[in-house]
C-alpha cells in the first residue's frame, strides 16, 4: 500500500486504522505465542474479554483463527494476512521512520523495531526472537556456525526457532563460557536448546566464564579447547545482547570495589566481558574464554538483540563503540535510544 495513501487514510479514517492496528498486534501475539487461551492473551494485550470475544469471532469468521482446546492459533490465511500488512503496518504506527533515525544516529546498516516494550511485555521478546530466526534463515546456510551469547533476551530466541532447512546443517556454538548464572541463561544452554529446535548441531564449552591468568593459559593450550575457540572465534553470524553495565556486573559476582570502580568509570553497557562508557569506550575488559571483540569483523554479521527503554543508555554505548551489523529492539527502547542521544550532544 502507498505510503502517502496510508497517511490520508489515517488522517480521514483515524478509527478505522485504529482498529487495523489493534487487530494486527492481537493476531501477532496469537503468532508468536501460540497456541494460546483467551484471558492470556486479554491480559497481555490489555484488553477487555468482551472486547476479545468479538476480535476472536471475526477473526474466526473470516478463517483467520483456529480455536481448538490448547488453545488459538493462526490459519494458513492468517499467516498470509500478517507478512501482507507488515509494512503497512509499520509506517502506520511509525515504526518505519523509527528505524530509519535509529541507522542514522547509530550508523548501523539495519535496524529492526518490533512493537512494544519488553520491559513490561514478554511478548515482545517474542516479537524480537521471530524477527532474528527470520533473519537467520535468510542468511545462514550449509556448514555455517553461529555464536550465540548468554542472558533473559537470547533465551527467548530458543524458543521461537524452529526445524528449517537452512539451519538443518548449522552449528551453534556458545559465544563465551558460563558466568555462574540460572543455567537456563548461559550460553551453553540457549546454543543447545537452538539446535534442538532448529534440528540443528552444537558444540558446548565447559569451562567457566572468568578464570585466574594460570588456569585462563592453561585451557587454551588445551586441544579440545583450542579446536572449539577456533569455531567459536570465526563464526558466520553472531547474536548477542547489551547488557546494563553495573547489572552484569552485579551478575557475574562483581565484589563492592569492582562495582564503586565501573561506577566512577561510568561503565553504561557490557557486552563480550567489555565495558563500555557512554562514549563508547573500553573502560574494562574481564579475562575471559570465548569470543573476543577483536574477533569480530567484516566476515561475521553481528547481530544485537536487546530492547526495553531500560537498555537505551546501555544499547546507544556499546552502539557508539561498535555499530552492529543488525540491531533488533524495541520501540520503547528505540525512541529511548534517540532521546538517550540528544541529551549527549
Amino acid at each position: 500500500m502507498d505510503e502517502t495513501l496510508l497517511k490520508w487514510q489515517q488522517k480521514l479514517q483515524p478509527d478505522l486504522m485504529d482498529n487495523l492496528i489493534r487487530r494486527y498486534h492481537l493476531l501477532r501475539y496469537i503468532r508468536v505465542s501460540e497456541p494460546v487461551g483467551r484471558r492470556a492473551l486479554a491480559q497481555e494485550m490489555d484488553i477487555s474479554e468482551r472486547v476479545l470475544r468479538r476480535e476472536v469471532e471475526l477473526f474466526k469468521n473470516e478463517q483467520l483463527l483456529l480455536i481448538e482446546t490448547q488453545g488459538m492459533r493462526l490459519t494458513e490465511d492468517g499467516k498470509n494476512l500478517l507478512e501482507a500488512l507488515e509494512s503497512s503496518i509499520q509506517v502506520l504506527t511509525g515504526r518505519t521512520s523509527l528505524q530509519a533515525k535509529l541507522e542514522r544516529a547509530l550508523h548501523v546498516k539495519r535496524v529492526i523495531v518490533a512493537p512494544g516494550n519488553s520491559d513490561e511485555q514478554d511478548w515482545v521478546k517474542k516479537e524480537m526472537s521471530r524477527a532474528c530466526v527470520d533473519e537467520m534463515i535468510q542468511t545462514l546456510g550449509e556448514g555455517d556456525v553461529v555464536a550465540v551469547a548468554g542472558g533473559t533476551t537470547l533465551a527467548a530466541l530458543a524458543a521461537a526457532v524452529y526445524p528449517h532447512a537452512r539451519l538443518s546443517n548449522v552449528t551453534f556454538v556458545p559465544a563465551r563460557g558460563g558466568l555462574g548464572e540460572d543455567v537456563e541463561l548461559q550460553a551453553n544452554t540457549i546454543s543447545a536448546d537452538l539446535a534442538k529446535q532448529a534440528e540443528a548441531n552444537y558444540r558446548l564449552l565447559h569451562v567457566p566464564d572468568q578464570l585466574s591468568e594460570t588456569a585462563y593459559d592453561s585451557l587454551i593450550e588445551e586441544p579440545g579447547i583450542r579446536e572449539l575457540l577456533q569455531l567459536i572465534r570465526h563464526p558466520r553470524m553472531v547474536i548477542h545482547s547489551v547488557g546494563d553495565a553495573l547489572s552484569m556486573a552485579t551478575r557475574r559476582g562483581s565484589t563492592e570495589e569492582h562495582l564503586k570502580g565501573l561506577e566512577t568509570k561510568s561503565a553504561q553497557s557490557e557486552a563480550f566481558g567489555y565495558y563500555f562508557d557512554h562514549h563508547g569506550k573500553i573502560v574494562h575488559k574481564e579475562r575471559t574464554i570465548g569470543l573476543q571483540l577483536s574477533d569480530l569483523n567484516e566476515e561475521q554479521m553481528v547481530i544485537t538483540v536487546a530492547g526495553g527503554a531500560s537498555k537505551a543508555k546501555a544499547i546507544a554505548s556499546y552502539m557508539t563503540h561498535r555499530p552492529s551489523d543488525l540491531l533488533i529492539t524495541d520501540e520503547a527502547a528505540a525512541k529511548a535510544v534517540l532521546d538517550t542521544l540528544e541529551e549527549d550532544l
